[in-house]
């Protein structure tokens, strides 16, 4: 697994670019074998300002910023 996988899931940007997937969705496309570098992912791609954390629906949820 590498962080452009987790990017690529949560948007394309041609046809979605301001989708949000929640933290359940991510974990079930990638496996709950690889949560904890899954969670160690996420957390770089915050501190580099590439995703943000949004509350979707009560949820933990992550949008794509920057390109």
């Amino acid at each position: 697994m590498r962080k452009i996988d987790i990017l690529n899931f949560i948007t394309s940007f041609r046809k979605a670019p301001n989708d949000i997937k929640t933290y359940q969705e991510l974990l079930a496309h990638l496996g709950a074998e690889n949560e904890a570098t899954m969670n160690q992912m996420l957390h770089e791609l915050q501190q580099s300002r590439v995703i943000r954390e949004v509350e979707g629906s009560g949820q933990k949820s992550y949008q794509v910023i920057a390109r």
